[in-house]
């Protein structure tokens, strides 16, 4: 698979330009002020994740979504069960997003998550009907959250259709959020193990503080990155760091592993909307399914920008007032698209995605370790 252009050949940074610093542990960021890290990476780290990619090749490589259709067939026919209700246009509103339509990215590396370390621990190659539930949760809370998301932000548009909340408005939109969130806590409680409750239920809180994190600004620029990283953490990463940790502690009884699966969710999480970010700046409309631009309209400062501000000081008055005054927006793109901001994101999702691999080839090889393996490049690929 070919990476895209600027993974091929990237520049050195110039003399006195600033990149980020990346902790392995951490979502804190700082900014030497001259620090060449992302250009020795390029050189060191990244040929060492090219070379854990190799380990998917031809005679090796899995399909992640191949290897994960067994476990996820009827996955949406299975999720309406849980949405068991008389009124006709709330059931309408709950099926709206469970068309069948979506790549099932969260609950697909939930069960590849729960196989591999089932393999790991007793060489159990069957995922367990409680792991797989986790899988079912894990997209309905994920559903929900869209549908909570789109209200918060007036969307119009999600996945190329229209949202929710534009054709039932508003407030029915955030009911039926609010119901298919229900559904989910109760399809969890069924499970039965009080563990699993608390590592899922973070993931309900996470989301709520993320919400609000997004809602503010930062004046100093580290504290403002730090501020973004928090956020996607907790708006993205969380529901597949803890998703991937539920189905660890119901496969394997050792700590280890379960900190294994989370920090791969954690890590391959935050790359996953890195590149999210980086989307919204080099795809179009249509192919998103979303405008574009569409976080500097809801004036978001997400990483490209952030990275832009370095080379171009004015953008942080923008980032101040949230792109409010008119022409704001334009101007950012453009000087974002002027500077590095595109390609030091996509570095530092590299970095997430080399971290990630790192973990889980910490268990013991298995199809679906090579898968999630390969689930890391899959990420910095996509193009939508």
């Amino acid at each position: 698979m070919a990476l895209r252009w600027w993974w091929r050949c990237p520049p050195p940074p110039a003399p006195g330009a600033a990149v980020c610093h990346f902790t392995q542990r951490s979502s804190t960021f700082s900014f030497p002020k001259i620090c060449n890290i992302f250009w020795r990476f390029h050189h060191t780290s990244m040929s060492h994740l090219c070379s854990c990619s190799k380990t998917a090749s031809d005679e090796k490589y899995q399909d992640p979504f191949q290897l994960g259709r067994k476990d996820l067939k009827n996955l949406y026919e299975d999720i309406k069960k849980e949405l068991l209700v008389s009124t006709v246009e709330l059931k309408e509103m709950c099926d709206y997003y469970f068309d069948g339509k979506g790549k099932a990215f969260r609950p697909m590396i939930v069960v590849l998550m729960a196989r591999a370390c089932n393999i790991h621990h007793n060489n159990s190659r069957e995922v367990q009907a409680s792991q797989r539930s986790v899988a079912i949760i894990a997209e309905m809370i994920h559903t929900a959250s869209l549908v909570h998301d789109d209200v918060i932000d007036d969307a119009n548009s999600r996945r190329g259709k229209m949202t929710v909340n534009q054709i039932w408005g508003e407030r029915k939109a955030v009911l039926a959020g609010d119901f298919i969130l229900s559904a989910a806590s109760l399809a969890l409680a069924r499970i039965g193990n009080t563990t699993i409750i608390s590592v899922l239920t973070q993931v309900i809180e996470d989301l709520v503080r993320g919400e609000f994190l997004q809602l503010g600004s930062k004046e100093n620029e580290n504290e403002r990155f730090a501020h973004y990283l928090e956020k996607t953490f907790k708006k993205t990463a969380s529901l597949i760091a803890n998703s991937c940790k539920a189905v660890s502690i119901l496969g394997c009884p050792d700590p280890k592993v379960h900190e294994i699966a989370y920090q791969y969710g954690k890590n391959v999480g935050i790359a996953f909307q890195l590149i999210d970010d980086v989307l919204d700046f080099t795809s179009c409309a249509d192919h998103l399914g979303k405008p574009a631009a569409a976080d500097l309209k809801l004036g978001l400062a997400t990483g490209p920008v952030l990275f832009a501000c370095r080379q171009f000081p004015e953008m942080n008055a923008m980032i101040m007032r949230r792109f409010s005054k008119p022409g704001d927006v334009e101007r950012a793109r453009k000087y974002v698209l002027q500077s590095d901001g595109v390609q030091q994101t996509t570095y530092l999702a590299q970095r997430y995605c080399h971290e990630a691999t790192r973990e889980i080839s910490k268990l013991r090889p298995s199809p679906e370790r090579e898968a999630l393996i390969q689930l890391t490049e899959m990420v910095l690929m996509r193009d939508k």
